[in-house]
């Protein structure tokens, strides 16, 4: 019945609620007029002004406040207070008409007793129709089951929103607030944290929202750690920056990212280090389409740089990030001028134009190939982009007279087994050597683990495979990885870029390694699966292991040096590098360069043997 109507075309609705409301009119005033009279009222011609009087008033009202605009199995409390103000409204036209007119056998007092019960009605018939066509009084079976952990605000939006939607069955809230627990919200009970296991089992529980939305990481990791081992589906809420509505929808939950286990609660960044290269500044971020790239130009643009360049070869990548930031402009009110430039970094006299042209301040150099199975089995195209590239912009930077220059590195170019690591070390390598020439740019490196959620991590790949069913491929059961989020990593780098004095290769604290296989094992329990094994052969999805593949590691390393030295910030360390003089690393480059452009494979490694510390061993 409820789909019937729910097809009805919209002016057919409408017409339907009005008649609801002339008819809801009229027993309001035989209600008002019968208990104000003591007697069923049967109305003389005075009192039969009173009922024809009263829906030509309301209709008109609720028409211009906009209660048939409502979709009412959407309404809430919002709705109610509007469908209030429109009763009010109504009531002093009523009683104003019934003062002036002073129709005989019609008491004054009908002017406050009719909208009265006309409220109850109206409202009673709203929340009726909400709760019928949400689906309420049709049966639980196949309704998910829900508790809600955490019993504040958040958590009664959340249970307010589950409530419209008619598809979960809320079961009880969980909170360690002892003040909280044995009492009830809109008639749910609150239970204690240590009582979810019998929940679960008792209730049938089948999934938990997190409603924690201000709590710190730490403790929302220790809260996700103590579900692990239970059969159930965890969401969450976004962060409190995000609920900027101040209501809570069920499209607000999302899937529990696997940041919630492995990231950090960030350290607040120092905003004179962020808006010191940044603020009223010509920026250039070179890769801004990409997943570091993208993040770092989202930071930039909340110093307010005068004009922020965004370099990319990718035309989709280009305009997806430039119509981005153009609606992030507009949201800031600033005037940030964006010039989206398409182009290679292997295209040096590109590359000069756009520094002559625009003249930046300062320059993020984050466009380099980083799969490392692709670079390995393209060499010269990797050795193009990632060494030549950074030495085609690092040229263009010092000619144009830039003033910082920040190469984006990674933690792969420490004693690397595989091209791309080398090739970053080669472009780190680049740099150390121009820094230590006489120049006007400041250059300095800034070196990193994998950031969860970019292209190429494995997050995204155990998340697609989840999706399809499975199996989750890990490349060796000891493989581990250190980890960050995007816009910590992206924070970090600006604020190291911001200490650099010439020639410094920065480190970011990434926190401990994690090994991939705990990873996967997590991502399946916090999906509320059950992994696939010898040992449990009924369960969900399988981990597969595939073996390590070309030029991977088990292990990765930040440093090459065993002596960091500190900086005025928690997170960032800097590495003592050795490094090699232009006059020698001129001529290697020039070999590389030969090697690259005659796809000489062995001519590359034999070159990146000689220039970086670690390569060839193939240790893992």
């Amino acid at each position: 019945m409820q789909h019937k109507i729910l097809a009805w075309p919209r002016a057919v609705k409408r017409l339907v609620v009005v008649a609801m409301d002339v008819v809801l009119s009229l027993l309001a005033t035989w209600l008002a007029f019968t208990l104000r009279l003591d007697n069923p009222n049967w109305p003389d011609e005075m009192q039969l002004r009173v009922y024809v009087l009263a829906p030509l008033l309301a209709i008109p009202v609720f028409v211009r406040l906009g209660l048939y605009r409502a979709i009412f199995r959407y309404t809430g409390q919002a709705a109610l207070l509007t469908t209030a103000k429109a009763v009010a409204i109504y009531g002093v036209l009523l009683l104003g008409v019934l003062l002036w007119a002073r129709w005989t056998n019609v008491p004054r007092s009908m002017g406050v007793l009719q909208p009265l019960i006309f409220l109850l009605l109206v409202g009673g018939s709203r929340a009726l129709a909400r709760f019928w066509l949400a689906g309420w009084g049709r049966t639980h079976a196949g309704r998910s089951r829900f508790l809600i952990y955490g019993a504040g605000l958040a958590g009664a939006q959340t249970a307010a929103a589950l409530g419209m939607s008619g598809q979960h069955e809320l079961v009880g809230f969980v909170d360690d607030d002892t003040a909280k627990i044995g009492r009830s919200i809109n008639g749910v009970p609150v239970h204690a944290s240590r009582d979810i296991a019998a929940l679960v089992e008792r209730e049938g529980i089948t999934d938990i929202l997190l409603a924690l939305p201000s709590v710190t990481r730490e403790r929302r990791n220790r809260i996700i750690e103590s579900l692990r081992h239970l059969p159930l589906h965890i969401r969450t809420l976004p962060g409190m920056s995000d609920l900027t509505s101040g209501r809570v929808t069920v499209q607000d939950f999302r899937e529990l990212d696997i940041e919630d286990l492995l990231g950090r609660d960030p350290v607040p960044p120092d905003a004179e280090l962020l808006a010191r290269d940044l603020s009223r500044m010509v920026v250039l971020v070179t890769g801004a389409g990409g997943s570091i790239g993208s993040e770092l130009c989202r930071q930039i643009l909340r110093q307010q740089p005068s004009r922020l360049l965004l370099l990319d070869h990718s035309e989709f990548a280009l305009y997806s990030i430039h119509q981005e930031l153009l609606a992030a402009c507009a949201e800031l009110g600033g005037a940030i001028e964006l010039v989206p430039l398409l182009g290679s970094v292997n295209q040096e006299a590109r590359l000069h134009e756009i520094c002559r042209q625009y003249l930046p301040h300062t320059v993020y150099h984050a466009a380099a190939y980083k799969h490392v199975p692709l670079v390995e089995s393209n060499p010269a195209e990797g050795i193009r982009n990632n060494v030549f590239g950074t030495l085609n912009m690092a040229r263009a930077a010092q000619a144009a007279g830039v003033a910082r220059f920040v190469l984006v590195s990674t933690d792969k170019a420490v004693r690397p087994t595989n091209v791309m690591g080398a090739s970053k070390r080669m472009a780190e390598l680049v740099l150390q050597a121009l820094a230590a020439e006489a120049g006007q740019t400041c250059f300095s490196m800034v070196r990193f683990g994998n950031v969860l959620g970019s292209s190429g991590s494995v997050v995204p790949l155990f998340r697609r495979q989840l999706a399809a069913g499975g199996p989750l491929t890990v490349t060796h059961a000891e493989v581990t990885r250190y980890f960050m989020t995007i816009p910590e990593a992206a924070q970090l780098v600006l604020q190291a870029g911001a200490m650099a004095g010439g020639g410094e290769v920065f480190v970011l604290d990434m926190g401990e390694p994690v090994r991939i296989l705990d990873l996967a094992h997590r991502m399946v329990e916090l999906s509320g699966l059950t992994v696939r094994d010898h040992e449990h052969p009924q369960g969900d999805i399988e981990i597969a292991i595939t073996g390590l593949r070309p030029g991977e590691k088990l292990y990765e390393e930040l440093l090459i040096g065993d002596n960091p030295t500190p900086t005025g910030h928690p997170r960032i360390m800097k590495a003592h590098e050795d490094l090699l003089p232009w006059q020698e690393l001129a001529g290697q480059l020039e070999r590389l360069r030969i090697a690259a452009d005659g796809a000489d494979e062995q001519g590359i490694r034999r070159v990146l043997q000689a220039c970086v510390h670690g390569y060839g061993a193939h240790t893992s």
